[in-house]
């Protein structure tokens, strides 16, 4: 049940709608089209079926943590997983980014701006959690 202002409700339906529309969009050109998705970003994947493999194979679980996710933006009674699993995913990809700026260096100015989103739906998806009634 959500809790306080009854326009609640329809925030974390749009932060879910969207943050699982954009990783749907994500995982499926990770998982179908690795080589174009990559290039857009200067990277070469080349022919190597194992790296292929080691690509495509976060894209799928992208894929379902997208549908995860899209399920609760259209079912109220499971908003808090999602909401949780949207913190986890996002979180992590933001974090993880800056964690190889400092490892690697500054990447692509698109990269940094991903990084920069992954980093405010996470956040937003912990604020959602916060902000909701204990079940």
């Amino acid at each position: 049940m959500e809790g306080g202002c009854p326009c609640r409700l329809m925030i974390n339906r749009i932060l879910l709608s969207v943050s699982g529309v954009m990783l749907l969009l994500v995982g499926a050109a990770t998982l179908l089209q690795p080589h174009a998705f990559f290039a857009s970003e200067g990277i070469a994947l080349g022919n190597n079926p194992g790296l292929l493999s080691e690509i495509r194979a976060p894209g799928g679980l992208l894929i379902g943590c997208a549908i995860a996710i899209l399920l609760g933006a259209f079912r109220q009674t499971i908003t808090q997983p999602p909401l949780l699993l949207g913190a986890i995913v996002y979180g992590s990809f933001g974090l993880s980014r800056l964690l190889s700026m400092v490892l690697d260096g500054l990447p692509s100015a698109s990269l940094l701006g991903a990084m920069a989103v992954e980093l405010i739906i996470g956040g937003w998806c912990v604020i959602s959690l916060v902000r909701l009634k204990p079940i």
